[in-house]
């Protein structure tokens, strides 16, 4: 089920009047998990049971580790959870992956391997609700953290439909205590969630879908690409990313708003980041959090020395890489932000003379330069092979003569309005936020923005494109 469908808004409604016409709060929350249930089952019904089955097994394995009293059982009980539950998604996402591999590195080695894959479909958002849970058991082993006595909390808290299939990773530490007294909108909650819903889905159809998919699709699709083409795709990518996913984000935490809940903000202006540092506080804002918290820290951060940070930091976005995808093409995508990050602070260490330190200009050439690198990375992320990503890559440096083959003057104009709107809107928000640019705003002035964007919402042609994530 698609935010972008008209079922996703019956639905909606539907849950929207169940919730309200409910006064008990025990079964206001079972008609947001019923309904969680059959967002879920929307897309395969069979693989509920697996996510049933993880929170079932999740949370009484969470209770035992609370209880016990000695370290080494809890460390096992911990080791038992986190194998079942990454055990899960490395066969789910990763079995073929490793299965194609091997065979490779047998091939290489001349051992012969019998043909095999595994035929499974990889279960909608995995990747999310597993990170969800992992963090969980991690929380309650670590004592930062009491687990829930309510079995309805904790279901809730994995299968809440607005977060359940593409995020934002919610923290239980964030979630749970909304669980234990009632909840309903307040008038200004449900105005701004419904205004958050508008946003994302017009980032998503409108900008998305409608002008940047087509450019995006001219160049990754083509083979010979030349250097206009490449930038012209790589740019409308760049934006098409951010639109989809950042209205996702945002139609998740606006639908949870409505009902009352409160969600974690996903994305805070990434392309207006100084540094890629400053890039990982802002894009994703949950996953490059959990990264840190649960993969960068524990494995010594910053605390060992030069050699030992740089090695955690590459680890850490090759783990985050691998996470969005069973390819190489994605721990390549990791690698470079791993790259990046470690070029990062040998810059910032660099004896630069002080008054390029201070001169004003500096930051917008750090802006532009984190974006282009960004943007660089990312085709790794979208190209289909390997091969093709070299490609793209390597005309992004080559000019040529040739000039526009793949694309057009028109597409060209709509990648130049669109990405640079969205990095100039994003660097006048990079220091406050949407909702206080709206509270500035006259009240005419807010009627006549939403009412565009629903307009051009209904004018838009095309069918309903499943967000990006989803593959995830």
């Amino acid at each position: 089920m698609l935010f972008n469908s008209i079922i996703f808004v019956v639905f909606f409604a539907v849950v929207l009047a169940l919730y309200g016409a409910v006064r008990d709060w025990q079964l206001r929350k079972i008609v947001l998990l019923l309904a969680s249930y059959l967002f879920y089952s929307a897309w395969n019904p069979y693989f509920v049971f697996l996510l049933l089955a993880v929170s079932v097994l999740d949370f009484q394995l969470s209770r035992l580790i609370h209880r016990s009293e000695n370290p080494r059982t809890r460390w096992l009980l911990l080791a038992l959870s986190l194998g079942i539950n990454f055990g899960a998604l490395a066969f789910f996402k990763y079995g073929n992956f490793f299965i194609d591999n091997l065979r490779v590195l047998a091939e290489w080695l001349r051992i012969p391997l019998p043909a095999y894959t595994i035929s499974v479909i990889l279960p909608l958002g995995i990747s999310f609700y597993t990170f969800e849970t992992v963090s969980y058991l991690i929380d309650v082993y670590r004592r930062k953290l009491v687990p829930t006595d309510s079995f309805l909390d904790y279901a809730l808290f994995l299968t809440f439909f607005p977060h359940l299939v593409a995020g934002p990773i919610v923290r239980a530490g964030d979630f749970l205590p909304q669980c234990e007294q009632p909840r309903s909108a307040t008038p200004r909650q449900f105005g701004w969630g419904l205004t958050l819903m508008t946003c994302g889905l017009f980032l998503k159809v409108v900008c998305a879908d409608a002008l940047l998919t087509p450019v995006v699709l001219r160049t990754f699709s083509a083979s010979g690409v030349g250097f206009l083409d490449s930038w012209i795709g790589v740019l409308a990518f760049s934006g098409q990313i951010y639109c989809d996913f950042a209205g996702y984000s945002a139609c998740g935490i606006g639908a949870a708003l409505c009902l009352g809940w409160v969600l974690n903000d996903n994305f805070h202006c990434p392309y207006a980041a100084i540094g890629f540092s400053d890039f990982w506080r802002r894009w994703h804002i949950s996953l490059s959090s959990w990264l840190r918290d649960y993969l960068y820290i524990p494995l010594g951060g910053n605390r060992h020395g030069v050699t030992r940070t740089q090695v955690n930091l590459m680890l850490t976005m090759l783990l985050g890489g691998l996470w969005h995808g069973a390819s190489w093409q994605f721990v390549v995508w990791g690698g470079l932000h791993g790259a990046f990050l470690i070029l990062e602070r040998l810059l910032v260490q660099a004896p630069f003379p002080d008054w390029f330190r201070r001169w004003s200009g500096t930051r917008y050439l750090a802006c532009l330069g984190t974006f282009l690198l960004v943007s660089l990375a990312w085709v790794f992320f979208r190209a289909t092979t390997f091969a093709s990503a070299c490609e793209i890559a390597a005309a992004l440096f080559v000019p040529d003569r040739v000039g526009l083959v793949h694309q057009s003057k028109a597409t060209l104009a709509t990648t130049a309005v669109v990405v640079s709107s969205l990095v100039a809107g994003q660097w006048l928000l990079r220091d406050s936020c949407l909702e206080h640019c709206f509270d500035r705003m006259p009240w005419w002035l807010i009627g006549i923005v939403l009412a565009l964007m629903l307009t051009l919402l209904v004018l838009t042609p095309g069918d309903n494109h499943a967000f990006i994530y989803f593959q995830f």
